[in-house]
């Protein structure tokens, strides 16, 4: 992968994911996850949480007219992806919902402007399917997340328990007029 300079040095793209992208991101989720949170679990309970990131539940995704996957990439290489996706949070929609399913950037490509124009991107995408809501989760500890959900107008709506393996996290789920 490249270093935060080379990232840095590059314009990104954002791209649609297709199938054969399938195994892309699986890497690209388990690490990203592991990189950020690893350290919070017990090692059985992170790789119970990471087993669930398998090339077969994604390639389903992909082909499902439901779901809106986009990759970063920077040259040759993916540092990141998002999904939109229907609805699986606790929550009582006010509208036509859709959710914000998963926003991972590799380490390298954090502090870039690259999560700002992927957030832009999936807003629009999501106003472009009909709805006018978006709904996300976030772990109520990650301050930076939640200060950049926080910049597009997200507001916290209530908590929902997220599960890494036998782990019960507390997530805030936020959401966005659009």
């Amino acid at each position: 992968m490249a270093g935060a300079a080379g990232v840095r040095g590059m314009t990104p793209v954002l791209r649609d994911a297709t199938v054969a992208d399938a195994a892309l991101l699986v890497k690209i989720g388990t690490e990203t996850f592991a990189d950020t949170f690893g350290h919070l679990y017990h090692p059985d309970d992170l790789a119970a949480f990471l087993a669930r990131f398998t090339v077969a539940a994604w390639e389903a995704e992909l082909t499902d007219p439901r779901f809106h996957i986009v990759l970063a990439m920077t040259g040759d290489e993916a540092v990141g992806y998002a999904k939109l996706g229907p609805p699986s949070l606790p929550f009582e929609p006010t509208g036509q919902p859709i959710e914000l399913r998963q926003f991972y950037l590799r380490k390298a490509a954090q502090g870039t402007g690259l999560a700002a124009t992927l957030m832009e991107h999936m807003l629009a995408k999501a106003r472009a399917t009909g709805a006018d809501e978006l709904y996300l989760s976030v772990f109520v500890d990650n301050h930076r997340a939640r200060r950049f959900y926080e910049r597009y107008g997200f507001e916290r709506v209530g908590t929902y328990d997220f599960m890494v393996g036998n782990h019960r996290d507390e997530d805030d789920v936020m959401r966005v007029a659009l």
